[in-house]
């Protein structure tokens, strides 16, 4: 099964992704965190992506559609793959689309994240996540623990972003608005999209994704 997790920033797509890795044996394909091992890699595609990222130039839709070919290529053993982060274009999905399709793979649904704008700043400027884990956690909803430690996996290095301010937020949403929220007819018009509430808790919003892929 191949899915995207569509949402603006702060919607909650890691985690669910996380998620979704744990219980369904699946691959989180993440573009940020697919060029930062490509740049070290070594690998005449890592040298592309380090040449173009050390002129501090965007790295273009070509690289990456390689980078995650490269990906779909390797045997892992994956029952499937969430694609976070990518596409943010139509550009990019059709891209991705005619990847999909060279490797015989199809992509099976799109999971649309639907949030209040309001609400996702009040959740986001209030966000700390576990420096080892990823563990999301709120000031008001899911404080960090009083001794101190993630529940899950014991850490005590919590981190703030530095961008989860309102100003940069509603800068990031705009952007959002303007690039992405464009796949969310593109893939309505396929029949692929489906939609959760991104703002319910973290349990229930899993539940309703599991609900849409079954």
């Amino acid at each position: 099964m191949n899915i995207i997790l569509l949402g603006p920033p702060g919607a909650g797509k890691g985690t669910q992704a996380r998620k979704l890795v744990e219980e369904r044996n699946m691959v989180q394909l993440s573009t940020g965190d697919m060029l930062r091992a490509a740049r070290t890699s070594g690998t005449e595609m890592g040298k592309k992506v380090a040449a173009v990222m050390d002129a501090g130039n965007l790295v273009t839709d070509e690289i990456v559609i390689g980078l995650i070919r490269e990906q779909l290529e390797a045997d892992n053993g994956a029952d499937g793959y969430i694609f976070d982060g990518f596409p943010r274009t139509l550009a990019q999905a059709d891209a991705l689309g005619r990847l999909l399709m060279d490797m015989g793979e199809n992509l099976d649904s799109v999971i649309e994240m639907q949030v209040d704008d309001e609400a996702l700043v009040d959740r986001i400027t209030a966000r700390s996540t576990c420096g080892k884990c990823g563990e999301v956690y709120n000031d008001n909803t899911k404080p960090i623990p009083a001794d101190n430690k993630c529940t899950n996996c014991g850490a005590s290095d919590f981190q703030r972003r530095a961008d989860d301010n309102e100003e940069s937020l509603r800068t990031r949403l705009m952007a959002y608005y303007k690039q992405t929220s464009p796949l969310v007819g593109y893939y309505y018009a396929k029949g692929d999209l489906k939609s959760v509430d991104g703002l319910a808790s973290m349990d229930e919003v899993a539940k309703s994704i599991s609900a849409a892929l079954a």
